[in-house]
This record gives C-alpha cells, sequence and structure tokens, in this order.
C-alpha cells in the first residue's frame, strides 16, 4: 500500500495549501478593515443588533446582516437596525432581517434606538425617517418609550397582497385579516393563541402566494376587555418573542373586527406593549433595555 506523497495523499497537501492560501488572504484583508462597534438591545425580548452609521457612509450589506444575525457564529438578532444621517430628520433608520433581508418597519427596534439618542441627547422627544415615513418617538414613565408607526396601510396594493379582495376577511382558512405597517401582516383570530405550533405553520403562511413580498403572522386571542394574546412569526425572522408592528396590526385589526377599543395592551412572549391607535397614528410603548455593546472584529468582517 502507497502511503507517500501520490493519491489522496497528495491531494490532502494540496487541500491544505489552499487552505493556507485562503487564510493568509483573509488575514491580509482583515488587516484592512477597520472594526464596527454595535449594540445589543432588545424591547420585550424582540432583540436587536444597533449599528450607528452616523457621519459616516452605511456599513450594512446583506452579508454582513446574515452573519450577524446567525446565533451560533455571529451575534444574533431578530432585526438589525443601522442609524445614518438624515437632512430633514434627527436621524434616519434603516431595517434588516436576521436571513439578510430588507424589513421595511421595526416598532421594537426604533423605539431602542430612540432611547440610546435620547439619552445621548437628553431630549424626550424626536423626529426620525425611515422607509415607513416619518416617524415620531416620545420618553414615557419608567423607562419605556413610545413611537407613532404611522397610520395603517388598508389598500391591498400597499400592504401588499396579490389581486384586489377583502382585506378584513382573506379568503384562507381561519379567515384572517391582512393589512400593512411598513411590513404586511396576517393576523389570525385564535381561540388560544398558546396552542399554535408557530414553527410548523408559520413558514407557508409567510410564503402563501397570497402576499408577493411574503408576510408576518401572527395569532392572536382576545383575553379581556382590550386585551391580547398575540405570538408571531416574522418575516425573515421565524419565530419571535415580540415584534411592534405586528402587535401594532393585530390591535388595529381587532378594533376593525370589533374585538376590542382603539387602545388596547398586548401580551407577547416577550412582555407586555400598549397600542393606541389615534387620529395621527398608531402609538407602540413598551420597555427597553441596553444589553451589552461590542465590537466587530475586523477577521469577522473579512470571513463574511
Amino acid at each position: 500500500m502507497n502511503f507517500g506523497r501520490g493519491g489522496q495523499g497528495a491531494k490532502r497537501e494540496a487541500l491544505a495549501k489552499t487552505f493556507a492560501r485562503g487564510y493568509m488572504r483573509g488575514m491580509e484583508n482583515a488587516a484592512n478593515l477597520d472594526p464596527i462597534r454595535f449594540m445589543k438591545m432588545h424591547g420585550a425580548g424582540n432583540d436587536f443588533v444597533i449599528i450607528d452609521s452616523r457621519g459616516r457612509d452605511a456599513v450594512v450589506t446583506e452579508a454582513l446582516a446574515r452573519g450577524l444575525g446567525d446565533r451560533n457564529r455571529g451575534v444574533g438578532f431578530d432585526q438589525l437596525a443601522e442609524i445614518r444621517d438624515s437632512d430633514t430628520a434627527d436621524f434616519a433608520l434603516d431595517f434588516w432581517n436576521s436571513d439578510g433581508s430588507r424589513a421595511g418597519a421595526c416598532g421594537n427596534a426604533t423605539r431602542c434606538v430612540c432611547d440610546f439618542v435620547m439619552k445621548e441627547s437628553g431630549r424626550d422627544r424626536l423626529h426620525l425617517t425611515t422607509t415607513r415615513g416619518d416617524l415620531f418617538a416620545v420618553r414615557q414613565p419608567g423607562g419605556r418609550v413610545s413611537v407613532n408607526m404611522g397610520h395603517p396601510q388598508r389598500d391591498w396594493r400597499d400592504v401588499p397582497v396579490a389581486h384586489e379582495l377583502d382585506l378584513m376577511h382573506l379568503p384562507l382558512q381561519g379567515d384572517p385579516v391582512a393589512l400593512g405597517m411598513g411590513n404586511p401582516h396576517c393576523v389570525f383570530f385564535v381561540e388560544d393563541a398558546e396552542a399554535v405550533d408557530l414553527r410548523a405553520v408559520g413558514p407557508d403562511w409567510e410564503h402563501n402566494p397570497l402576499f408577493p413580498q411574503r408576510t408576518n403572522v401572527e395569532f392572536a386571542t382576545v383575553t379581556g376587555p382590550d386585551r391580547l394574546r398575540m405570538r408571531v412569526w416574522e418575516r425573515g425572522a421565524g419565530v419571535t418573542l415580540a415584534c411592534g408592528s405586528g402587535t401594532c396590526a393585530t390591535a388595529v385589526a381587532a378594533h376593525l373586527r370589533g374585538l376590542t377599543g382603539r387602545r388596547v395592551v398586548v401580551d407577547v412572549d416577550g412582555g407586555v406593549l400598549e397600542v393606541d391607535w389615534r387620529d395621527d397614528g398608531v402609538w407602540l410603548t413598551g420597555p427597553v433595555v441596553h444589553v451589552f455593546d461590542g465590537v466587530l472584529t475586523p477577521a469577522f468582517l473579512a470571513a463574511l
């Protein structure tokens, strides 16, 4: 038998050399990359990585969002928020899901970022802009933050859905409601939200052909006067402990169905959120926690 440098031995040696060259190139690339600082925050268990890119070009890419969103090889998050400069507001926000796709809105991440900027600036009110449009945030007692998420989108083209139909009663099993809050939402009212196997049913609803941009999926139960229990499957993220835009969408849908008033307390897997649908938009209020700060190393960035 030949244990020399021929055959499999030569192949292993070639692979080792290829790996070594790739490793050295990665180290060379890493040396040329600046580290990126980030914050980890959460609102009712809905967790985020936040990168402050004010004063420089945006740094987040699909690859960076996907790599950071990996809870084993990266940091892990439900959404990533990047703070950018704005000529018309205090700042701008971009949102990314953990699968690298873009998100149109993220209520709890917005509240977290506003808490950070409020503490930094000493202000209790902020004006920000997102792809959703201009939003406004206010400091509340007890460390909570409220953000006006804008008016619900109730035209089929704005949600969007694939064609014109009754958004209050979709022709789908379970009779859900569709509406937009910067993201598309499909809201089911069920007898027991706790009993829903989100991981089993969420992916199919997210990718239902009726939603050309996919959809967030909420399951809610009325538990008392103006109180809901809600659980959520988020497009691009999966099961999350809370969803700000989903909480707003569920509260609006509940009121439109005649199940609640316009002010609703919503119990989510990660805590309690409050929604107040006013004339100027849908206000979302809840807790904010700054967990830790960190730095993405050049080696991590070079491997993306």
